[in-house]
């Protein structure tokens, strides 16, 4: 039998998350001064019926130590954002109060034709309905006052920047800006050639990834708890999130996951994107692997009014989720989507052979799709303001056009915002008395 002793975080992986053992592992590799002094990034969940002692004690320890520093609370999931050393995380990882501990691991960022293709221009024309009174929350790396989002008025909301604390929309990246024109860009500056499925609907955008596109957990998690608070102040009723991160463990451990399940139960419809790690399975990242909210996949419709040509987009993440869900819930146009171009932001030093004019960018990926859906959202919530966040989800999965060999399909407009009409018309209808039968 071996004698070989197991190291701390290996004998205590029930507390620590796999990322956070990992990280630990590395240090522990490291020379003994250096790994004494090392800040790692983490994240303490600590019960939910922790007494107000035990947390101030808690707090109070993790303080003790020169080279730790403790960062925000982040109240939506029940926990603190910290820096600790190894040591520091060893003494607290036993505390009383403590529920787990996770590495505050890295998280990134993942029209033309697409307008008609999923019958979002036919049912604008037909009904009347563009996403006005609605509200889409982008959590991306901010957005830009484009042209296409504040003429001829500004439909940009509000704003909120985790990354460097400004107050006024900007986007130093252009993912995020992307993203809101793939919802609700108005086509101004393309004469209407380049318009998202709800060309009136508000905006609000949350920077929580910087100028590289890179952001982590708490800092998507600060992002999500704001708008939870500030969903009324603003009227918020979408969020759509285009980032992620590899799942590592089950819906019910990891942090983003229970984040955005939380903003779900608050009233908040979800959008998140599959991932880019397709066509191998079992690759949907967080938090689009929490079966509450709305996973979109990506489709590539080939350039074609056409579906019989569409095909799952083979960059588009695969399920089964790690907890063996089937996902993704809806597929949506995510290739070569032209959309908004931030001027001076990375996407236009990196992506400039695929400016489109002086105003426009080409794209590819689910963080594509995922907009577009939450757009063809914002026309159903129009249509039906009534809707809860099931009610959304389940119309999208009975609607979808199962044309992948899939068990959900893909999305169309039209056939939403229809059916969100009759299910108020079935919510309104009298209930059969079968008692005087």
């Amino acid at each position: 039998m071996s004698e070989r002793k197991r190291v701390w975080f290996e004998e205590n992986n029930s507390r620590l998350d796999p990322a956070l053992i990992e990280q630990l592992r590395q240090s522990e590799r490291k020379t003994y001064r250096t790994a004494r002094t090392e800040k790692i990034p983490i994240i303490i969940r600590c019960r939910k019926d922790t007494a107000n002692e035990e947390m101030d004690q808690l707090l109070k320890q993790c303080a003790e130590d020169a080279h730790s520093h403790l960062d925000q609370e982040m109240r939506l999931i029940n926990s603190v954002k910290s820096q600790l050393t190894p040591n520091k995380i060893k003494e607290i990882k036993d505390h009383s109060a403590v529920e787990r501990i996770y590495y505050d691991r890295p998280v990134s960022a993942y029209l033309d034709i697409t307008n008609e293709q999923i019958g979002s221009a036919a049912i604008r024309e037909r009904l009347q309905i563009s996403g006005a009174g609605v509200t889409i929350a982008v959590l991306d790396t901010g957005i830009h006052p484009h042209e296409d989002l504040t003429t001829p008025g500004n439909r940009i909301v509000g704003f909120h920047d985790v990354i460097n604390g400004e107050s006024a929309p900007y986007d130093d990246n252009g993912h995020g800006t992307h993203c809101a024109g793939d919802a609700a860009g108005n086509g101004a500056m393309s004469n209407g050639k380049y318009i998202g499925p709800a060309p009136e609907a508000s905006l609000v955008g949350v920077k929580v990834l910087d100028a590289a596109g890179a952001g982590s957990l708490s800092s998507i998690i600060q992002g999500i708890e704001w708008c939870v608070d500030y969903k009324d102040i603003h009227g918020i009723d979408i969020l759509s999130l285009s980032l992620g991160a590899p799942a590592q463990e089950s819906f019910r451990l990891d942090p983003l996951s229970l984040a955005v399940e939380e903003a779900w139960h608050s009233g908040l419809i979800v959008c998140a994107a599959a991932g880019n790690s397709g066509p191998t399975p079992s690759t949907i990242g967080t938090p689009a692997i929490n079966p509450f909210v709305i996973t979109v996949g990506a489709a590539d419709d080939q350039d074609t009014l056409e579906r019989a040509d569409d095909e799952i987009a083979e960059y588009s993440s695969r399920g089964p989720t790690i907890d063996q869900f089937v996902k993704p819930d809806i597929y949506a146009p995510g290739t070569n989507i032209i959309s908004l171009l931030a001027p001076g932001s990375t996407t236009e030093t990196e992506l400039a052979d695929q400016i489109i004019g002086e105003h426009y960018v080409q794209m590819s990926g689910t963080s594509m799709a995922t907009p577009i859906c939450a757009g063809v959202i914002a026309l159903m919530l129009e249509a039906n303001p009534n809707l809860s966040p099931n009610d959304v989800k389940s119309i999208l999965q009975v609607i979808g056009e199962p044309v992948f060999n899939h068990q959900w399909g893909y999305i169309n407009a039209q056939s939403a915002v229809d059916a969100a009409i009759r299910y108020q018309k079935d919510m309104k209808a009298p209930v059969p008395d079968t008692d005087s039968a």
